[in-house]
């Protein structure tokens, strides 16, 4: 028998409390009338409900639906979802993983970055929750009631570090979740979103299901990254044999069958000399696996807006 007070932080003030891997299992959460408070969900969870909070600071694992946050302010939280929204809140700063695009509603002073977080059991709690680590549309906000001449959110700085605005846990219950903030070991790739490119050049690169697609991707990641180039955005999809025509253009034929066994995951990089350097890293690192490269600079900007338009028909954006 389940029991709803196991899934409750109600009516706390000035209180450090969590629930550990494993304790939240699936279900929906429920966190309202908190003020002052440090919580932490080192969890996979259904939903979760935040109401009527004041100045806490609020970590989320993987939630498998929607998270809503109702009537919040100076609230500072670390969110990994399918679905965000705000409704009548005011003043939040946000680390987002989200899979759709974030919605605000009747909601001032909101401010977004990349999610950035890792703990050993975090991996496994995005598969259980269904959700993929390449889909995240965290700075594509959509505002419900905007306001002529006001913006009611805006971006964090890029040079925002998680925990100056929620601390790693300091209760003993809560401190055996070994959590690192180091944006390099990020469960989830920092892309770049909707911020300014310091370069009209973008490579856009694509790896096919198979048993090391996930590493294979982190791997490029890392090496395009520690060489200066940006990550701009990344998805995971399923795509069919006429979408690899229209993708992959002249060379679908070659990728048709790749795609036929599951989804691809997609990289956006920018930078002078992105795609230069993308193929000849793919052709160092990865010989002997097929991965769709843009051929030049002329051709790679119409792969990237050909992929992520049809991602985001697919995605339902």
């Amino acid at each position: 028998q389940i029991d709803p007070k196991d899934y409750t932080f109600s009516g706390l003030k000035n209180e450090t409390v969590g629930r550990l891997p494993g304790k939240v299992a699936g279900q929906q959460f429920v966190i309202q009338d908190c003020e002052n408070c440090k919580i932490y969900i080192f969890d996979h969870s259904a939903t979760i409900t935040i109401d009527d909070c004041v100045n806490c600071q609020i970590f989320l694992g993987p939630i498998k639906g929607s998270v809503f946050f109702r009537d919040c302010k100076d609230c500072k939280c670390v969110v990994a979802c399918q679905q965000f929204r705000t409704r009548d809140c005011r003043r939040m700063e946000v680390f987002l993983c989200c899979a759709t695009q974030p919605i605000i509603e009747s909601s001032t002073g909101m401010k977004f970055g990349c999610f950035q977080y890792y703990y050993p059991e975090l991996a496994l709690q995005f598969k259980d929750a269904g959700l993929s680590i390449f889909n995240n549309t965290w700075s594509n906000i959509h505002d419900f009631t905007p306001v002529s001449g006001e913006n009611n959110w805006g971006l964090l700085p890029e040079t925002a570090v998680v925990q100056d605005y929620v601390p790693l846990p300091s209760s003993e219950e809560l401190k055996v979740v070994r959590v690192s903030t180091d944006p390099t070991k990020s469960i989830i790739p920092i892309t770049r979103g909707r911020r300014q490119k310091n370069s009209d050049e973008s490579c856009l690169a694509v790896f096919f299901a198979g048993d090391y697609t996930t590493a294979n991707a982190r791997k490029l990641i890392d090496e395009m990254t520690s060489k200066g180039f940006q990550l701009i955005q990344t998805k995971e999809v399923l795509m069919k044999a006429e979408d690899a025509h229209r993708v992959f253009q002249q060379s679908a034929l070659e990728f048709i069958p790749l795609v036929e066994k599951g989804p691809v995951v997609a990289l956006e990089f920018s930078g002078d000399g992105a795609v230069e350097q993308c193929q000849s890293t793919v052709n160092e690192v990865f010989s002997g696996t097929k991965v769709f490269v843009s051929e030049s600079k002329a051709s790679a900007s119409q792969d990237v807006d050909n992929f992520y338009n049809f991602a985001d028909m697919q995605m339902g954006m």
